[in-house]
């Protein structure tokens, strides 16, 4: 993005992890947390990420790092975009307030560090089954599953477009 042209705005709402507490402490409450690898954006996303902000005044979307993304096993060659440009792509999106990362399997330990009133997953999770609802409900947030956009999916979509070949 260099050619003389200033970065996007959005561009401000990516930050490291290790500034990610510090950023999240000044956003407008309740802040809402989900993550993912959000690989190949379409209109299941947006609509996922349009309805968790509205549950809340900011909305956190943490990221899987390549090599996070890499061992959930959707393919050896996934992500197909890599994590800079993915939280390019998130970061510009209206209903997205930050963007940051995690490395590990699962965003325990972020959402350790963050403390966000609401956690968000897709709805293909059972909420009850999972440690981070745990974590959440145990210092006073909530945890929510969000209903998919049926027939949006980016594995889907990935083995339509290679069938296309």
């Amino acid at each position: 993005m260099d050619r003389g042209v200033a970065s996007p705005d959005f561009i401000d709402k990516i930050v490291a992890r290790a500034d990610a507490a510090a950023r999240v402490a000044a956003l407008p409450p309740p802040v809402v947390f989900t993550n993912g690898v959000f690989d190949v954006l379409h209109r299941g996303h947006v609509v996922y990420l349009a309805q968790a902000r509205q549950l809340g005044g900011s909305l956190v979307v943490a990221l899987n790092t390549d090599a996070s993304a890499r061992r959930l096993g959707k393919g050896a060659d996934r992500p197909l975009n890599n994590e800079q440009d993915r939280a390019a792509v998130i970061a510009a999106l209206q209903s997205v307030t930050l963007v940051t990362w995690f490395d590990e399997d699962t965003p325990l330990q972020l959402l350790a560090q963050l403390r966000p009133a609401v956690l968000v997953k897709g709805g293909d999770y059972d909420m009850r089954k999972l440690a981070e609802t745990a974590l959440v409900e145990s210092y006073g947030g909530r945890a929510l599953a969000i209903p998919f956009v049926p027939g949006y999916s980016t594995t889907d979509l990935v083995r339509r477009i290679r069938q296309q070949r």
